[in-house]
């Protein structure tokens, strides 16, 4: 059906574009094109319809006067009628707008929301919809945005709003606009025909939605706009932008609020002079300084250039961020907080005259109303995929493609040799580092670290990975290894080679050997390599004590002093003896004035009597009524793991599961009788047993009556029935054993053998069973070192770093169950352990930035980590971040505290001669010399329509005020844009 309009429309429609130029001062539209578009046209094709009918009404009156009329005339005069009936396709243009528009009024956001409505992006509750038109071989989209929740204010400034949202003060909007590349019009008339078959469509429909049209280039954001406000109101909107040659005077709050009053004011010779009451409200966005282009990429100690050459130059002199964080010895980690945004924002308050806005540029920043901090997060943190950043995780992966390769090779030394057929299979990239550098790491391997390893640098989950505490020597070669060249195998294998080298070096020379404890026990908990290092350890410790026992002793036999012969049989007991007979002195010392009997006995038996440690007070021999006295005893002899098996195995071979204890123990047990036998000459073996087994001595109920009964003689009691049985093994090593105090018997381990053994294992390892030790090793030192950051009293921190250690004890069990020869799955494991790790390591790092920058402000700390922590953990499972989380978190903005602002301002430090050369200041309100990036001022007029010139006074004009004319105005120091809103009523 055609759209015909009615005189009472057209003439209203007409009247709502009847503004004065004034108005708009600065707009650039052709508005007479928009009335000629609008009115005239409109008009035109009414007035030519009337004329139509009152053509057809005055031929129907003539036929009754002039009664001869020409056939041929009336047939024209009838068909001229049906072709002004038609209606044109502008006409049908404004028809599609108003149907569709019809369509969503009738809908609602709510069901246009079930309908497939989608969100626009920023804010988060602004939703759209679009339809597509056609007009003049032109194709167009219309697009309707609404909010599901209106409450707010559109210009809070606390809150996320659409550009054309905060440019003109409006909450629903639509916009229409081609459909081209740019979506731009950029024909004046063509946007001002457009502009008013929407206005026309909106009427028709009695929508009050503003619709606006885009203009110019694409780059200056430029809008035209109109809405009826449902009365004889109208508003009309235009902003543009000025990116270059902003003249001084705009650059400044003064010269800013006289070009808001020129657009109303009666008179513009001198707006300083006059007074306006004027709405002002003010946003002031600041930026830290990021890091010097000079220090955004820093080089690993390692690292090496293509040719294998050494760069020369020391990056570590150079101040980090993280210097003293626990990865600083290894690398240099990219601050994860480029910079932070600090946001100031004014409430509004009422202005007068231009000498206010130029006390408000001088004013301090401390009395804004509200601040609001933004953190700017560096791209690795926020990267699309993994990998971006060199960390631990990064060389924990080439670690692992290191294992994968070392699986069918026999030795290492065939990854050194470009004759074996294991070099094939490295790359042509896989560089080893050049000498020096070799050298740099084992001197700072054999550098002696610290004697006792502090209990603080493991975590309490971390011995469940059997792998080498952190401090331990191994342990630091893997982190070393991490780092050579690039980790690959190659280098690992010349590393591995020259490292069992210097520990050859440190056995035949009998020197210490770095970073290993020799406390005489060996810790099972942990990888064989490392056992082994730790008995080596042990190993020559004793062979430094049997050389100085034995210089001792031939400086003792070429003294005055009375010669004692020493034979070379007995050097390997010298270690004993000297240590021992010291030992033996002290205590008989401590136990000769603990009783007079102790004495006595003494003195009576110091001729046959050796290697006791002293009296047993509680107990009396069978044979003597003398004291029983404990002797000294060698320590058992150290296993590692494999040794602890492979007497396991013996056992099982000889089946006596019995006496297993006897046989296992033999040497020992004999080794503790001959003790005994020394220290008690009168001693029976019933005497031994209830010594060293009481269990299996069973006393007699009138003997443990009393405590004096203890004392009397002969003790009362018998063996148990397995130790009273005649072919007890124990019997009969105790009839064998002779009587020798520990000084004099054959060491239970000989360190000599069993050192050369633990070398033997070390240059013939497996390549994949050392890279096996050294992937579970070098994870469980990376997650030690990383637990040893101060990060506060982060609590998320803290519970991801306990999930870690039992996460990686997870992955990396079957590498200790040697399950990994023909096992893909286990390598595809493992590198999704790294992905896991290096997702920590990037909490990590961040947590420990966030520490130190708001290091007297935790609560910021806290906040802003949580925050980023929610939106990460659900990426923490993928190898891919990507997403909008990045652009999420940028625009979340966290309220700082009044007591929180001092910190805040200690962030932004006064910039170098280097930083501020590159811009002039141009703008107030500074900040430790920072200007704003942006600023952003809303001015707003606001009248009664009582006593506005706009309107005509009504008898409900007093209950209404309105605002006549608003101004948003977002500059920089290199643009400036600017939207106006003006309601008049025409």
């Amino acid at each position: 059906m055609p759209n015909r309009f009615k005189t009472q429309n057209i003439f209203s429609f007409i009247s709502l574009y009847s503004i004065k130029q004034t108005d708009l001062g600065f707009l650039h539209f052709d508005r007479l094109h928009l009335l000629f578009a609008i009115g005239f046209n409109s008009l035109l094709q009414l007035s030519i319809r009337i004329d139509i009918d009152f053509s057809f009404l005055m031929a129907s009156s003539s036929k009754k006067v002039h009664t001869v009329e020409d056939d041929s005339e009336e047939e024209e005069e009838f068909e001229h009628f049906d072709d002004y009936t038609l209606a044109s396709s502008w006409e049908r243009f404004i028809s599609e707008i108003e149907a569709v528009c019809r369509q969503w009024l009738a809908s609602g956001p709510k069901n246009l929301l079930e309908k497939g409505a989608v969100l626009s992006g920023e804010p988060k509750n602004l939703y759209m919809v679009k339809s597509e038109l056609k007009y003049a071989m032109k194709n167009y989209c219309m697009e309707y945005y609404f909010e599901i929740s209106n409450a707010g204010k559109p210009a809070d400034w606390n809150s996320s709003l659409h550009d054309l949202q905060l440019s003109f003060g409006v909450k629903e909007f639509m916009v229409i606009a081609p459909q081209s590349a740019n979506g731009v019009i950029l024909d004046s008339p063509e946007a001002s025909k457009l502009l008013s078959a929407v206005a026309i469509a909106f009427s028709n429909c009695s929508s009050l939605w503003p619709a606006f049209v885009p203009v110019h280039d694409p780059s200056r954001k430029a809008y035209i706009g109109i809405q009826n406000m449902g009365t004889v109101f109208t508003r009309r909107f235009e902003g543009d932008l000025i990116a270059t040659q902003v003249p001084v005077k705009l650059m400044h709050l003064e010269g800013l609020y006289e070009l808001f009053v020129s657009k109303f004011a009666f008179s513009s010779s001198d707006l300083s002079t006059h007074f306006f009451r004027v709405h002002f409200t003010m946003k002031l966005t600041y930026k830290t300084l990021p890091y010097d282009d000079d220090n955004e990429e820093i080089k690993s100690e390692y690292e090496i250039n293509e040719s294998g050459q050494d760069n020369g130059v020391d990056n570590r002199n150079k101040l980090q961020w993280d210097d003293d964080c626990p990865w600083s010895e290894w690398y240099t980690a990219e601050d994860p907080l480029k910079a932070f945004e600090l946001i100031a924002t004014w409430d509004e308050k009422m202005v007068e005259s231009s000498m206010e806005m130029a006390e408000l540029e001088n004013v301090s920043i401390h009395e804004a109303h509200k601040w609001f901090i933004v953190p700017e997060f560096s791209s690795y943190l926020m990267g699309d995929y993994m990998g971006h950043m060199v960390g631990f995780a990064s060389q924990l992966g080439l670690l692992i493609d290191a294992l994968a390769i070392s699986l069918d090779v026999k030795f290492m030394e065939d990854f050194v040799s470009v004759e074996t057929s294991g070099s094939d299979k490295l790359k042509s990239s896989a560089v080893v580092p050049p000498p020096t550098v070799l050298d740099r790491v084992l001197k700072d391997l054999c550098h002696e670290g610290p004697e006792v390893i502090s209990p603080e640098s493991r975590h309490k989950s971390s011995r469940i990975i059997k792998g080498a505490p952190l401090e331990t020597l191994f342990a630091q070669f893997c982190l070393h290894s991490l780092w050579f060249g690039d980790c690959n195998i190659r280098a690992i294998a010349v590393l591995w080679i020259e490292f069992i080298r210097e520990v050859r070096w440190c056995w035949e020379e009998s020197q210490p050997l770095p970073r290993m404890p020799v406390n005489g026990t060996i810790d099972l908990s942990t990888c064989l390599v490392n056992q082994k290092l730790q008995m080596l350890a042990i190993c020559i410790e004793k062979r430094r004590q049997q050389l100085d026992s034995h210089q001792d002793g031939v400086a003792d036999s070429n003294s005055d002093s009375p010669s004692v012969e020493v034979e070379a049989s007995d050097v390997a007991n010298e270690d004993l003896s000297h240590t021992l007979r010291a030992k033996e002195s002290l205590i008989k010392e401590s136990h000769s004035t603990s009783t007079s009997n102790a004495n006595l006995e003494s003195s009576n038996n110091n001729n046959t009597r050796r290697g006791s440690a002293g009296v047993v007070e509680t107990m009396m021999l069978l044979n003597s009524p003398n004291y029983m006295h404990a002797p000294f005893t060698q320590d058992p002899p150290i296993m590692t793991e494999d040794m602890h098996e492979e007497r396991l195995r013996a056992v099982e071979v000889l089946g006596d599961s019995f006496n297993f204890s006897g046989q296992l123990e033999k040497d020992i047990l004999s080794s503790d009788m001959s003790a005994f036998k020394a220290a008690n000459p009168e001693a029976a073996f019933e005497d031994f047993i209830r010594w060293h087994s009481p269990k299996d001595w069973e006393d007699d109920s009138s003997s443990i009556s009393s405590s004096s009964s203890r004392k009397k003689w002969p003790p009362g009691g018998k063996l148990s029935e397995r130790m009273s049985d005649p072919g007890n093994s124990w019997r009969k090593i105790w009839n064998d054993a002779p009587p020798l105090p520990v000084s004099e018997q054959k060491p239970l381990m000989d360190p000599n053998r069993e050192g050369e053994k633990i070398l033997h294992y070390l240059e013939t390892v497996r390549p994949h069973q050392l890279l096996e030790q050294m992937v579970c090793t070098a994870f469980q030192a990376a997650a030690d070192t990383l637990n040893q950051t101060n990060f506060g009293g982060l609590k998320n921190m803290t519970t991801k770093i306990d999930q870690l250690y039992p996460t990686m004890a997870s992955a990396l069990r079957p590498l200790q169950a040697n399950k990994l020869p023909g096992d893909p799955e286990i390598i595809e494991d493992l590198k999704r352990l790294c992905v896991v790790f290096e997702h920590v390591e990037k909490l990590i790092t961040l947590a420990a930035s966030l520490h130190r920058k708001f290091l007297h402000a935790p609560r910021l700390s806290q906040t802003i980590f949580n925050n980023f922590y929610n939106f990460y953990l659900p990426k923490m499972g993928k190898a891919s971040v990507g997403g909008d989380t990045n652009k999420e978190l940028v625009n979340r903005k966290e309220e700082v505290r009044v007591n929180e602002r001092d910190v805040v301002t200690s962030m932004f430090v006064q910039p170098s001669a280097n930083q501020s050369w590159r811009k002039v200041l141009s703008m107030g309100n500074l900040l430790n010399g920072h200007e704003p990036i942006t600023r952003e001022i809303v001015f707003s007029l606001r009248d009664r329509m009582d006593s506005s010139y706009h309107a005509p006074k009504s008898q409900w004009s007093h209950e209404q005020e309105i605002e006549t004319h608003r101004m948003y105005i977002c500059g920089t120091s290199n643009d400036l844009r600017v939207a106006l809103s003006v309601t008049s009523c025409d």
